[in-house]
């Protein structure tokens, strides 16, 4: 084999497992990461293999308790140094082969295609994509953005607004500096 032949291997090689590193954290509508509309719970073992994975059905004692738990089935995935990743919500609790509903973002590494992230403000979230609805909770104003299918909440005490506070926000009233408390990507 040429010398030439080799240098070209190894280049697409490098760029392959480049695109590999750079899709295991990315976020698009129906995915996160590797993780598609179409995982099932019973895979997250295998995707997260060097990772560690915590259910709150881990925490139950006995199987009857799993059985009859009337709790949120949640997997909370930790790197192996113990930073938390991802909290992912299944479709159907207490069932391995359910498909996942939602995903929490917890980790900066995550990125849109465009390059938002839990780093991103609000100026860069609404100079990015259309912010379809803005919706108030009791902490938070919740941006929807129909392009990702996700929710981006946003803390009332990055708007000056008492945390409890019932006054309604609109988008108007959003600093441009405000920064993404949660990030979710919606499945369904």
């Amino acid at each position: 084999m040429s010398f030439f032949r080799k240098i070209v291997i190894f280049l697409v090689a490098v760029a392959f497992i480049q695109c590999a590193k750079e899709n295991q954290y990315l976020i698009e509508k129906g995915k996160v990461g590797v993780l598609t509309n179409e995982t099932t719970i019973k895979e997250l073992n295998s995707i997260f293999i060097k990772d560690s994975i915590v259910s709150n059905l881990s925490l139950t004692d006995t199987i009857s308790n799993k059985l009859f738990s009337v709790t949120n089935d949640e997997y909370v995935v930790f790197s192996k140094e113990g930073k938390k990743l991802l909290e992912i919500e299944p479709t159907q609790a207490n069932d391995s082969t359910s498909k996942i509903k939602s995903i929490q973002i917890f980790d900066n590494s995550y990125k849109t295609n465009k390059g938002i992230s839990l780093q991103s403000t609000f100026k860069d979230i609404h100079e990015t994509y259309m912010v379809n609805n803005v919706e108030t909770t009791l902490t938070s104003a919740m941006l929807f953005i129909d392009e990702l299918n996700a929710t981006i909440a946003i803390d009332k005490k990055e708007l000056g607004l008492n945390s409890f506070s019932r006054e309604e926000v609109t988008i108007d009233q959003i600093p441009d500096l405000a920064k993404i408390k949660y990030f979710t990507i919606w499945f369904n």
